[in-house]
């Protein structure tokens, strides 16, 4: 798409990435967990945030569910709402990656090429890409917010893993971390995630 000729970016004109790093004493990251209703995503998530928050680590989480009541009320769950959603995640994530802040999202984000578009947006470099493998049966019986007996009464349109497909990631490499929450107790799946997360966003270190 291209840029309207009346807007001018400013964005050489603020303050550098580098200067706002030093001063948190961090390094900017998108941790960007994805998978089905019910896997442990927000739980993984609130629970890595207030870790590294215990440490001195500056974050912000961006979940699914509070992303639609603010940001994205606009959009429904067709294929063209899905993508829109995940693009405008990715383009708010970049921003506070790179203002310094470890930044932790929790979507379902069903397609590979949603994962692919939000990858590019945000920046390889910046990306931590990580899949809550959980199986359809198990997130419908553990159904945390009623949306599988919902959907299963015909309630919910859409619902991923019934009547919108999810994707595994294809390859399975592509993520960089998969956190099986069918195998592993909450605690595990966090010392994983953990252990991922906190050698990237110590300012010094090299990413890869």
């Amino acid at each position: 798409m291209s840029t309207p000729e009346n807007i001018h970016p400013t964005f050489g004109q603020l303050l550098d990435r580098e200067a706002k790093e030093a001063l948190l004493n961090q390094r900017g990251l998108v941790v960007w967990l994805y998978g089905l209703s019910g896997s442990g995503k927000s739980t993984l998530a609130t629970a890595l945030e207030r870790r590294l928050h215990e440490e001195g680590v500056f974050t912000q989480v961006l979940d699914g569910d509070n992303i639609r009541t603010g940001l994205n009320n606009n959009l429904g769950f067709s294929d063209e709402d899905r993508s829109e959603n995940i693009r405008r995640i990715a383009e708010v994530a970049k921003l506070f990656a790179a203002a310094g802040v470890v930044t932790i999202t929790s979507f379902i984000c069903p397609r590979n090429e949603l994962r692919t578009l939000a990858r590019e947006i945000v920046g390889q470099a910046d990306f931590l890409e990580v899949y809550v493998e959980c199986s359809f049966e198990t997130c419908e019986q553990r159904d945390v917010k009623g949306l599988y007996a919902k959907a299963k009464a015909g309630q919910v349109q859409n619902f991923t893993g019934r009547d919108s497909s999810f994707e595994a990631p294809e390859p399975r490499d592509a993520a960089d971390l998969i956190l099986n929450t069918d195998n592993q107790a909450e605690g595990e799946s966090l010392e994983q995630l953990y252990q991922a997360v906190r050698p990237r966003v110590a300012l010094g270190q090299e990413t890869t």
